[in-house]
């Protein structure tokens, strides 16, 4: 039995609620870049290998991949973030705007727009270089402005915290977001989950949710840390993130889990930007939770199975 035909879904009615579905991504953005190549040697001058590169790559990464992966699946996405004023952030808003994601960039000029650069060999990664600074308070306060103007004409709002800075004012955006009605899903950072409290779901991986909540032992242990921090932070759900254990929903009513649906595991990296963005998507179109955390978890499995930043597309999802 199909995807579909299990959650009791039609293809073409999904596809079309996809369609009205908006959905506004705040957080950090950065410039991934590939650079693949050929290794023979060993450097004369350190002993490192040389890599000799043939072709390269680049592709929206961190927050601006979970609005791609917003309009892989069909909906409309609106990206707002901080950049700078330079190369990457005009191939930034090229990537993000002929994949027909509306974007809205604060430039400042005293910064550079963050980029990853990694070097692949013979599908293997040999180094990664990250090049990042902190936006100014004062470009910052005008993002809060603009997300306060925009917040109601869109369903759904996912804010995405890589910890580079764009969300220092998570909690006021949390707050104008749930006055004005939306639901609000956060991919979070760091070891202090506080500024969250009020959203209504956090998406932690299995590393992340350890780092705030320490470790457990079982299934139990898990369900009590889980439901715990849920409470304290007055969220409606939590949902952990598991990896090879699939995923777990945590809600007052109780844990709900799907096991991984990933058939084969070739990279993981953006994993976590295709959950959020096909939870929050489903719940813009209209979707239950539940319904919404299959589709997700099903989106997470085709993910995986490409090699860095990569997104699953509204025909993959719908052919599983």
């Amino acid at each position: 039995m199909s995807l579909m035909q299990t959650l009791g879904l039609k293809p073409a009615a999904l596809a079309s609620s996809l369609a009205k579905a908006k959905v506004l991504v705040v957080g950090d953005v950065m410039l991934d870049r590939y650079w693949f190549g050929d290794v023979s040697r060993i450097s004369p001058e350190a002993p490192v290998p040389v890599a000799k590169i043939g072709r390269s790559e680049e592709r929206a990464g961190g927050a601006a991949n979970v609005a791609r992966n917003i309009a892989g699946l069909g909906g409309k996405a609106t990206i707002l973030s901080v950049v700078g004023d330079d190369e990457a952030a005009d191939v930034l808003e090229r990537l993000l705007k002929a994949d027909g994601i509306v974007t809205s960039f604060k430039r400042d000029s005293n910064i550079a727009t963050t980029v990853k650069l990694r070097v692949v060999a013979r599908q293997q990664q040999l180094i990664r270089l990250d090049f990042e600074d902190a936006p100014s308070h004062e470009i910052l306060a005008g993002k809060l402005e603009e997300f306060a103007d925009i917040v109601a004409a869109h369903d759904v709002v996912i804010l995405s915290d890589y910890g580079k800075g764009g969300l220092t004012h998570v909690a006021e955006m949390i707050q104008l977001a749930r006055a004005a009605g939306k639901p609000v899903l956060i991919d979070p950072k760091g070891d202090d989950y506080s500024k969250y409290a009020g959203a209504t779901l956090l998406t932690p991986n299995r590393s992340e949710f350890r780092q705030v909540a320490g470790g457990w032992k079982d299934e139990a242990s898990l369900t009590a840390k889980a439901q715990a921090l849920r409470a304290e932070l007055n969220l409606d759900a939590l949902l952990v993130t598991r990896s090879e254990e699939g995923m777990t929903l945590f809600r007052a009513d109780g844990a709900l889990h799907q096991p991984t649906f990933a058939r084969e595991v070739y990279d993981v990296s953006g994993a976590g930007d295709t959950v959020i963005g096909t939870l929050g998507l489903a719940l813009a179109a209209g979707q239950p939770l539940p319904v919404a955390m299959n589709l997700a978890n099903a989106a997470a499995g085709v993910v995986v199975g490409k090699l860095g930043t990569a997104v699953c597309s509204q025909q993959e999802l719908f052919a599983l």
